[in-house]
């Protein structure tokens, strides 16, 4: 068991590199970060199920985001280990719901069948809906939900883009759904 003033040491050490990679873009800090959690996360991926090709792509991916995304780490709120850790398991999450994703091949092709004109209005009608709904939103929930379904991006990728934590985006992004469906229920 390692003692608690080498574990603070080590604690210390690793937010120095991270702020030296965040405000200098130290490469030499940046590179010892990648020699202490690179092979960490790898494992951690190999242990969540990942095979060892595909924790090897998203560790590089996750070690570039540290780079790329260096200004975002706050030693007040997380250690480095719990803000990489954190990256990893987000990264591992979108690979997931990637992997499940249908491919082109797998969706069917063909004429859809036309709706009939009753089947028409109602669904004008429901977009009408649901567009008056969309407008009562707070415009920072409106604005994620156009993020999140219009402009088809991940919880991930909207929290890289607004620089807001994910947990924030998915509270927001929840909240305004379940205000959509009670607007929905209320004006049928």
């Amino acid at each position: 068991m390692e003692s608690p003033v080498k574990t603070e040491t080590q604690d210390a050490d690793w937010v120095d590199a991270m702020i030296r990679v965040r405000t200098q873009r130290d490469r030499a800090a940046f590179a010892r970060l990648f020699r202490h959690f690179a092979p960490r996360v790898k494992a951690f991926l190999v242990k969540s199920g990942a095979t060892e090709a595909l924790a090897e792509e998203c560790t590089q991916d996750v070690m570039a985001t540290i780079w790329q995304k260096a200004h975002l780490f706050d030693p007040e709120r997380a250690s480095v280990a719990t803000w990489v850790f954190t990256i990893a398991r987000n990264r591992r999450i979108d690979l997931i719901r990637r992997s499940r994703r249908p491919e082109p091949e797998d969706l069917p092709w063909g004429p859809e069948h036309e709706p009939d004109q009753a089947e028409a209005l109602a669904l004008q009608q429901e977009s009408e809906r649901l567009g008056r709904a969309l407008a009562q939103l707070p415009d920072k929930q409106r604005d994620l939900i156009e993020r999140a379904f219009y402009g088809e991006r991940s919880h991930s990728e909207i929290a890289s883009e607004t620089g807001l934590p994910l947990g924030t985006i998915k509270s927001r992004i929840r909240l305004a759904l379940d205000r959509l469906r009670h607007e929905m229920k209320q004006s049928t």
